[in-house]
């Protein structure tokens, strides 16, 4: 190169210089290289409208099977190019509710590009309830169940019949019949628990009272040849407990705890005022929170103590209380995302109170007869030491009631607004109030407005999670929007 440059005059070198190099990037010579085109894009997703501490509830979902759940506005990078759907869902603040605009939308993602979306929150109408009438014509309906899941509804009448409601029908025959072995009154058939493993076992439990007018709970199962029917001859009795002298104070609810066992709420024994004592005394089962293992049940050992029962082995006590100090819970309830035990427990003459403590906390004395409510029962004075005191009371005048009737925390998904609210209501007055509760303190309690739907004798839950009341008017209704 050098001699063949050498024969050209020096003004010509420069340009002579720039053509060879040229020629040489042309022909592949040099070193240069070009970034690869991109295979990725993102998207900016911009959520509005939320009070601080508020989280919004969109997914984003796309090219294979890409799926992100979207809390707060965010970048997402790396992202196949492709048309993606971002869905946007109500969430709940107290009782509003915050609706997305727009609820659906679709969103090109292109390689090297970035893409936007944004969803603005705004709060609509408050939440007002109704009552929606599911079922008619049933005899003193006192409990109503699924299991979870069912899109069945068990509907127990007081005078011995679960009824099963299938497509909103009421089927002509009953799931079980015990209508010979119990009677009326406060007695009768008083509640249903299914087991967890009932889908795999065919094990339910009752509770309801015999004709001497003690206390039974007994397991069923589940016909093998039609699963709207219990076998007749499958009765196993899990405990029978003496209720004498009185007709009235039986508790009655049977529900499987968060931790897989039985637990039952029983009344003090009847008459007013508890007259023999039952509740504070620990070494009857009367007026108390059972806790039991019928996991593995048989004749020859219907039950056994789970471990963590507070009595278990103290001399003079009984190993199956969890808790005591009731006088005639009706009725209870375990909200398991908190956490928490609802117990309503019926007031003698003055107050109605609700209680609520941790599910996990064994040994509690709920105060009965020492207190009526946060009052303290036929004296001036009492000693509160060691008593759980309720979370919220009423008392029995006009605006009140005479009876409460317990209902349940709601975690169904047709009301988002209303997740975290306990509810309950009063036998007399028929109303619905609810309230929260979070750190040991219970939220302002809500009055919904429900009026004229008779005696309310029971709350019940369905399968997804739902609500009901049911009625001395033989009649079951579902707690819905309005």
């Amino acid at each position: 190169m050098r001699h063949l440059l050498s024969r050209f005059p020096r003004p010509w070198l420069p340009l002579l210089l720039a053509c060879c190099l040229a020629l040489l990037a042309a022909c592949g010579g040099g070193h240069e290289h070009h970034p690869p085109d991109a295979t990725t894009g993102d998207l900016t997703i911009s959520i509005v409208g939320l009070p601080a501490g508020v989280a919004g509830a969109a997914t984003l979902s796309g090219p294979g099977s890409y799926s992100k759940t979207l809390t707060a506005s965010t970048t997402l990078t790396g992202l196949a190019p492709g048309a993606y759907t971002l869905s946007a869902a109500s969430v709940a603040q107290g009782t509003q509710t915050l609706a997305p605009t727009p609820v659906t939308q679709q969103v090109q993602v292109n390689a090297g590009a970035t893409a936007s979306a944004s969803i603005t929150y705004a709060v609509t109408a408050p939440l007002a309830l109704a009552l929606q009438e599911v079922a008619s014509g049933l005899s003193t309906p006192i409990f109503l169940t699924a299991p979870p899941g069912d899109s069945r509804l068990f509907i127990l009448e007081r005078p011995g019949r679960i009824r099963v409601l299938q497509n909103g029908n009421l089927l002509a025959t009953p799931f079980l019949d015990i209508s010979p072995l119990t009677t009326s009154g406060e007695r009768g058939l008083l509640s249903l628990a299914f087991h967890p493993q009932y889908a795999s076992n065919g094990y339910f439990f009752i509770y309801y009272t015999n004709l001497a007018g003690d206390i039974v709970i007994e397991r069923r199962q589940v016909s093998a040849g039609n699963a709207n029917v219990a076998d007749p001859l499958s009765a196993l009795t899990i405990l029978t407990l003496p209720h004498p002298t009185f007709s009235n104070h039986y508790g009655g609810l049977l529900s499987f705890g968060p931790d897989g066992y039985l637990y039952a709420g029983t009344g003090d024994g009847g008459s007013a005022g508890d007259p023999s004592g039952n509740a504070q005394n620990t070494n009857v089962l009367l007026g108390k929170l059972l806790r039991l293992d019928v996991n593995a049940s048989t004749v020859a050992q219907p039950y056994v103590i789970p471990p963590g029962n507070p009595f278990a082995g103290t001399p003079g006590a009984r190993g199956e209380i969890w808790a005591y100090g009731l006088r005639n819970p009706w009725r209870y309830a375990f909200d398991v995302p908190a956490q928490l035990l609802y117990i309503a427990d019926v007031g003698q003459a003055n107050w109605e109170e609700v209680d609520v403590r941790p599910v996990g906390q064994a040994g509690n004395n709920y105060g009965w007869n020492i207190m009526e409510g946060l009052h303290c029962y036929n004296s001036a004075s009492c000693n509160q030491a060691g008593l759980v005191l309720p979370a919220i009371e009423y008392g029995h005048d006009t605006a009140g009631g005479c009876s409460i009737t317990g209902g349940y925390v709601y975690r169904g998904t047709a009301l988002p607004e209303l997740a975290g609210q306990y509810l309950y209501s009063d036998y007399c007055s028929g109303w619905l109030k609810s309230f929260s509760y979070s750190n040991g303190t219970p939220s302002a309690v809500t009055d919904w407005g429900i009026t004229n739907v008779g005696n309310i004798l029971s709350f019940g839950q369905d399968g997804q999670n739902e609500l009901y009341m049911l009625s001395g008017t033989g009649k079951v209704y579902k707690v819905v929007r309005n």
